[in-house]
This record gives structure tokens, sequence and C-alpha cells, in this order.
């Protein structure tokens, strides 16, 4: 991308009087891209990059705050500052640009006498760019230059002869509604480990962590010469910052100060993805407790929590809550360091689920799956990035099908219906899209991505060009499509659209027998060229008959353990289905050795070469800069899925979904010694903590009230507990029985 925009914050004020004794005050506000409201000098609410982002041609969100405590009785002034964020473009050529930032806003004061008064965005308003803020910008940064600081701009009194009268402007055309999902906001704060002279005059700054936020910094500095920070994730070997991969992103913040002497500063409308900060201007070095991390995400609550005996393990964990975390930005983002930043489908198709179990990010993807039908066309096609910031429609499946997946992730994670009844036209007119312009005798033959970014041959390289290791794209198409087909005909069901569930029934069935009569070699039990993504999307998605399931496993075993060494063979597409795959099929060994291996390429080598969170590629140390996120988080595919449905057994029952009844099904790794592991349902906390003693397991469960357990134990187990146990049944060596809610002490032989 070429042709960088800058642009001056909006300072806008406004006097006004409430003359009664106030008994209550409510503020709605929108303000484009972004807004902060001050009130009698005091900011409202803790929010950060406000509202959250849209197509603001569709709809465009509105924030409701109390502020009955922060205004007086008689005089008061409100402030407000306008950034550009999404809707001023950050990019000439390349982003989509909304126009010039704007306000609406309506302050509805409720005197104890009754009367009202309400004070609107309008003429009486004045207005300057004149402020602080010289530019701001999400790719390149914020410049402040302290000589502009507008000392009281929003209290009562302030001279604002020099300003401008604020006049009306066009509305951005969408629909006006209440912000549902919460806002972004400061939700960690961390101190660096390290501050190291670079020995050209400036401070190498080591945040310890790969973080996404903003640095707030406080030192010495020189009048009118500029503070300037740089951000990166990654050093070079000669430690220097490594910006190759972030493209065209200036990813520089700068502060100009006013005096010489102390200064105190953060800025309030971008952020960068980073971990390394470098520091000029500065009058001497900075102390650690002068330097702050603020960690910047939608808010919302963790609900998962794990360790276990292998500190690998919990290192990916720990990588891949601070990779999840980081890119949420009003919207899951595939990264938040370089020129890109954008709600790229393909990367949440299975990764929704598993970041269900580690925050409580419902509300977001519930906001984010709207995001995607404004993005629909009339004809149905779904793009592949939403909000269409980018116009990237290639109407392949596999990427738009994220829009699907994440509204059965609200349901079955969750048990919220909503989405299923309010998004089924919309998702039903897409499948007819696909159905009706991309399917050749029940084959869906549109693909474009492949699996995408699967370990190439050569770790200069970004994508394989060996045709052995690539998946044909027709079998990721009608794979994924026949799997959508299972969730629409249970959709339908619970929109009792009985006629549209026979309807996909029978498609399904049609794709199935065609599916198997063009890919399956029944003789070998390989689909395809035999890679493990084509084999592996044909078992887990149910279509291939079971008289030939086990041969399709061995194929999928003897290729990862033999031509990979038993290593990671998938990319994006075959990666989430890989490891609950092999445990459910029967080699959940094989899953484990996957999980902890530590040469290339596995999580645990990314971790060797530094890591703190996931990248983007699995060579992401040597592949080309272009596409080398060191943020990313599409590789993680049902890795924490499987972390807690198959390590800890902590899994929803498909029809009394949303946690009502739990299936506990764990299993055991030889090289594992305790798993404690816990999350926080929509039902309360269900915890699995197991720990081997010798030939034993002493298993503690927590159950929440109002719900069950079924608890299935791996084959030839046998299970004593303190209290008794109801409906136990053993099916082919297998023991499975109910549990009720509280706390339960299992000890397995």
């Amino acid at each position: 991308m070429t042709g960088e925009t800058r642009l001056a914050a909006r300072y806008l004020r406004k006097e006004f009087n409430a003359p009664g004794t106030i008994k209550s005050a409510r503020l709605y506000i929108t303000g484009l891209g972004f807004y902060e409201c001050y009130l009698n000098g005091e900011k409202v609410g803790r929010d950060v990059f406000a509202p959250t982002a849209t197509d603001y041609t569709k709809h465009v969100n509105y924030n409701v705050y109390d502020v009955t405590n922060l205004l007086n009785n008689g005089g008061n002034t409100v402030g407000v500052i306008l950034g550009n964020g999404r809707y001023f473009s950050m990019r000439e050529h390349g982003v989509r640009n909304f126009g010039f930032p704007k306000l609406l806003m309506q302050l509805e004061i409720e005197e104890k006498d009754g009367k009202r008064t309400v004070i609107t965005s309008d003429e009486t308003w004045k207005i300057t760019t004149d402020g602080p803020i010289v530019a701001n910008s999400e790719f390149d940064g914020e410049e402040f230059d302290a000589n502009r600081i507008l000392h009281g701009w929003c209290e009562n009194g302030y001279n604002n002869s020099g300003w401008l009268n604020a006049g009306q402007v066009t509305p951005p055309g969408g629909k006006l509604i209440a912000q549902r999902n919460p806002n972004i906001q400061i939700m960690k704060e961390i101190k660096p480990v390290s501050v190291t002279p670079t020995g050209k005059g400036s401070y190498m700054v080591d945040m310890g962590q790969n973080m996404v936020g903003w640095l707030a910094i406080q030192g010495k500095a020189k009048k009118d010469k500029p503070v300037t920070m740089v951000f990166a994730e990654l050093l070079t070997p000669e430690g220097n910052l490594y910006l190759d991969n972030l493209r065209s992103a200036k990813v520089t913040d700068r502060y100009i100060p006013a005096g010489d002497g102390l200064f105190s500063w953060e800025p309030r409308f971008t952020y960068h993805g980073f971990r390394f900060v470098e520091i000029s201007g500065l009058q001497e070095a900075p102390e650690l407790e002068d330097l702050t991390g603020k960690v910047i995400y939608d808010r919302m609550d963790d609900t998962g929590s794990f360790y276990s005996s292998n500190e690998l393990l919990n290192q990916i964990h720990k990588n891949a809550y601070w990779g999840i975390i980081g890119n949420y930005r009003s919207m899951p983002t595939d990264c938040p360091q370089r020129d890109e930043r954008m709600g790229w489908l393909g990367d949440r198709g299975m990764g929704c689920v598993g970041e269900s179990f580690l925050v409580e990010q419902a509300l977001l993807y519930e906001k984010w799956i709207e995001d995607i039908r404004d993005a629909q066309k009339p004809g149905g096609s779904i793009p592949d990035v939403a909000p269409d910031y980018w116009d990237v429609r290639t109407e392949n499946v596999t990427w738009p099908s994220a829009y699907i997946f994440a509204i059965n992730m609200l349901y079955e994670q969750y048990g919220n219906t909503r989405p299923v009844k309010e998004h089924y036209p919309a998702m039903k007119l897409w499948i007819n899209h696909i159905l009706s312009n991309f399917t050749t005798d029940y084959i869906v033959t549109k693909d474009t991505f492949g699996d995408w970014c699967m370990p190439p041959e050569r770790q200069e390289l970004i994508h394989s060009e060996d045709p052995a290791r690539k998946t044909d794209g027709a079998i990721l198409s009608t794979t994924f499509f026949y799997r959508l087909l299972q969730i629409m005909s249970k959709f339908a069901d619970l929109n009792e659209y009985a006629a549209d569930k026979e309807e996909f029934d029978q498609l399904a069935l049609k794709i199935k027998n065609s599916y198997n009569e063009k890919y399956l070699n029944k003789e070998t039990g390989q689909y395809g060229n035999n890679t493990v993504t084509a084999n592996m999307l044909s078992l887990v998605l149910g279509l291939t008959p079971a008289e030939y399931q086990e041969k399709v496993f061995e194929n999928i075993v003897a290729k990862t353990e033999g031509e990979f060494n038993s290593h990671v063979s998938t990319g994006l597409i075959g990666i989430g289905y890989l490891m609950r795959g092999l445990t459910h099929n029967g080699n959940p060994e094989l899953a484990y050795t996957i999980a902890t291996n530590t040469t290339y390429p596995s999580w645990g080598y990314m971790i060797e070469k530094g890591a703190t969170t996931i990248w983007e590629l699995w060579n992401g140390d040597t592949a080309d800069p272009a596409m080398n996120s060191a943020n990313h988080v599409m590789l993680l595919g049902d890795l924490m899925i499987w972390y807690y449905e198959c390590l800890a057994g902590i899994s929803t029952d498909k029809t009394d979904v949303g946690f009502k009844k739990i299936v506990m099904r764990p299993f055991f790794p030889e090289k594992l010694d305790f798993v404690k592991a816990s999350y926080n349902s929509v039902y309360g906390t269900i915890r699995s903590e197991w720990q081997k003693t010798g030939n034993e397991i002493e298993w503690t469960i927590e159950i929440p009230a109002n719900t069950t357990a079924t608890v299935t134990l791996p084959k030839g187990m046998t299970v004593e507990i303190q209290r008794e146990i109801k409906n136990r049944s053993i099916t082919d060596d297998v023991t499975s029985f109910n549990l009720p809610s509280g706390k339960h002490i299992l000890q397995l032989k």
C-alpha cells in the first residue's frame, strides 16, 4: 500500500446551563471514526477507540453513558475529540474511505422537578483542528505537539473565540443502532523487562511480551526536540528493530515537548502490535518504572484456565491467549502490527470455538457476524474480509464459511439461538449462491486459497511449490460445504423449517455420494493425492463411509509419522481438525507429540525462536517478510479446543448446548502427569483436574448447578468414586456414566 494520509484530530466544545437541581443525566453519543467525550474536564467512561468499527454506510453504533455525577447544577461544558479510526482512510489508496470525522450527540438531563433539558450536537458548537494531536492513524501512529495544548478547552470559561462554528455535515448513511457489544478498553498494564542504550543516542525497550496497545512514557526532554517511539515485534540479529514485515505501516508515535524537563504522555487514537520500542530524543535514559505498556482489546472476561506438568504446553496456551486478545479490535483481526489489521473470515473458522474457552467473546462475535451480513451482496455473495474495508470477494467456500461456523459457535458454546434465527435468511442465501454458481455434479468447484500456509518444503518459502503437499481445492470446498449443510439442517430444525431441513439433508447425501465417487480411492483409502488435510477433512466432517474410515485414518497416521516425522503438514484449513481428528479416531499420543514438538514445523518451534504469541507462518522466522506476522492466530486451528475438550475433558453436549449438559471425555497422555483446567460457562465454572500417581489417576470434577455431565473414560479404564454412580454403562470396554452438579473425586485405574 502507498499514499499515507495525515489528518489532525478535531476538538469540539459547547457550554450550556442546567438550571435546576439535576436528578439524572444520560449521554447518547457516536463520533466517527473515534471519539473521546469530556464533561467539565472529566472523561466520560473508560472506553477507548469508541464506537466499535462498522461499515458506516450500513450501521453506525452509538454508546450510552450515565453522566449524572459529571454535571453541575448551573454552568457546564461538554467537549469531544474526534480521531480518524477506520472512518477517514489510513491510506489514500487501497483502504476504504468514508469521509471526514463527525459527531452526533444528545445529552438528556432530568431535573428533580421533572423538567428536561436536551443538549444536542448542532451549529451552536465550536470546533478547531488546531489542537495538539496533529496526526493520528492506526497504521502510522500519533503525533502530539505539546505547544498546541488547549488548556481548559473542555471546562467552563475557556476562550474559544478563535474556533470555528460547527456545521451540519452529511450523515454516513448507515442505520443508527445502540451498540450491544462492549467497547475497547485498557485491559492490562505491563512493565518492560529492560531498557538498553543502542549506541546511537536512542534506547531499546523490551516489553518481554508481544502485546497490542501503546506505550505510556514519562521522561526528560528538550523543548521542541521530538521524542520519537518506533514499534516492532522483533529485532534483527544486530539488535535493531525488524521493520520489514510491517510493510508500509510507519508505526511511529511522536511527542514534541513544549518546554525543557519532565513530561508525561500517551497517545489516544493509535495502537501498535509490538514487543520492542526504540525511543529517541530523550535527555537521559528512562527507568523501567517510567514506561508502561497499555494493553487494549474489547472489554471481556477471561473464562478459561489451563495448567499442566508440561511447561511447553503451558507456554503455548499463554502465547495463544496473548495472540487472541491482541487480535480483538472491535472485530477479530488477522494481525495488529502491519498495514492490514483486517477482519479476515478464514482465520476464524475453528479458531472462534477455541477462543471461546479462553475469553467471553460472545458479544464481539455477535457484532462481527452482523458486519459479515452487512457485507453480503443482494445475490448472496459473502466477502473474505468484514467489515469490508477491503473488498476481497473471491467466492470460495472455506473463508466465508466462518459466518456459519461463528453462528454455530454462539449456539453450541453459549446456547444463543438469536443469531440462528436472525441470520438464517442470509446464511441460506449464501448457501444457494454457492450451489447455483459454483457447483457441478454436486462437487463445489470454486476455491481460491487452498490449505493456506501449510509448511513448505523449503523454509524460505511462504507457500509450498510441491504439488504433493497441496490439497485439491475442490476437496476443501466440497467437504466444507457438506459440513455447512449439516449445520444448516440443524438451524432449519431450530427454526421449524421442516422443508428446508429435508432439502439440506437430501443435498448433503447427494454431495457425499458424488464426492466419494470422485475422490475416494477405495483400494487405498486415500482421498485425492493423500494429503493429511484431504483425508482428515473427509473423515472428520463425516463424508467417509464407515467401511473405509479405519483405512483412511491409517493413511493420516502413516503420512504424519512417516513423511512428516510426526509433525504438522497442514495449513489453515487442515489444522482446524487435526488435533481432535487424531485424538477421537484412536491416536491421541500422536496428537500430543505434535502439540509438544519443538522442531520445525510446530508451535513449540515458534517458542524456541522466542515467540510470545503465535506466528502467521510455521516458518515465520525464515520466510519472506512480505507475510510473516509474529502475531496471528490462524494456525492455532483446533489446538485450544483440544486443550479443553481432550486434555481437560470439558465440552458441551451438541443437543443440550451451552454446557447445560457437559460432556467430559479426556485422554491422559503417557508423558503428561497432571492437568488443572477450568472453564467459566454460562451456567458457572466447570473444573477438571487430574493427577497421575503410579498406575492410578485421581480426577476431580466440579459441575455447576442446574447442569449434568456425561463422563466417558478411555478404553479399558475403570473407576471408583466417593458416591454412587448412576446410569453406568460399559460398551466395547469403554465406561460411561452420568454425574449431577457438585464436586466429584474419581479414582481411575
